[in-house]
């Protein structure tokens, strides 16, 4: 039996922003393809593309050569979630998990009914008439990904989702996440600086060049799913960090 379709797939990927002679290669060329129900993560120096990655993957910025595609059912196949949270002050936590339903025209006692199953599963549901100007980072983050996951999203593109919040919750959020995904099995890419993050959570890491970004190299943590937050704790866990901070301090050099 072959190899699945790729989910996510990018050909000769690049994105230039300006006009020559100022013109600055911002991405690629790069190849990539993401497998139906991977987590994949991405990390490299600052600079070298990530976010422009998956806004192309979003729909926000169009490539200035080579092709993104997305095999999708739906005409609208990608969540995405910022590092600002991006959810709306002015509305409920529930309306602002609601909101991607409402966008869709699903019916209203049933997208209600989601955006409740939501809220429960990531622990907001006594803050659901809550406005999100009452509530901690780490509880709008909590807002921002329970949103993204309520409308089913074939492909979840989350950018530096945590960097916002201090150490512990940062940690928390993060063994969350990993419990959700690995429920959900949703095909994620997952922009990070942090490389126990990107341990913890994916299934391949892919590190990313310096400016104008490609990937140059790829690992597979060897930890089976179900996977715990325990891994952390692991000596191949350890190596595998110190291998790609040497890499990555590499590429800085040469940024």
């Amino acid at each position: 039996m072959g190899e699945p379709h790729p989910k996510l797939q990018a050909t000769g990927l690049t994105r230039t922003f300006g006009r020559a002679p100022h013109a600055v290669d911002a991405l690629g060329p790069l190849e990539l393809a993401v497998a139906p129900g991977e987590f994949v993560c991405v990390v490299g120096p600052s600079g070298c593309g990530k976010s422009t990655l998956l806004r192309i993957a979003a729909g926000l910025l169009r490539p200035s050569t080579g092709t993104l595609s997305i095999r999708a059912t739906s005409p609208r196949p990608a969540a995405m979630i910022f590092q600002d949270y991006g959810i709306y002050d002015w509305k409920t936590v529930r309306a602002n998990v609601r909101f991607g339903l409402d966008v869709q025209r699903v019916p209203r006692r049933e997208a209600d009914a989601r955006a409740d199953a939501w809220l429960a599963r990531t622990g907001l549901s006594a803050f659901a008439d809550a406005y999100p100007s009452t509530l901690s980072g780490g509880m709008r983050q909590r807002v921002a990904i329970a949103r993204a996951l309520a409308v089913e999203p074939e492909l979840l593109l989350m950018d530096e989702p945590f960097a916002a919040l201090d150490a512990q919750l940062r940690t928390i959020l993060q063994e969350e996440l990993l419990d959700l995904v690995q429920a959900t099995r949703t095909t994620t890419l997952f922009v990070t600086h942090s490389l126990e993050e990107a341990l913890l959570l994916g299934d391949r890491v892919l590190v990313m060049s310096a400016r104008p970004g490609r990937i140059i190299a790829e690992h597979h943590p060897p930890f089976p799913r179900p996977r715990t937050a325990a891994v952390r704790d692991a000596p191949e866990f350890t190596a595998l960090k110190g291998a790609l901070r040497e890499l990555l301090r590499k590429e800085a050099v040469t940024a």
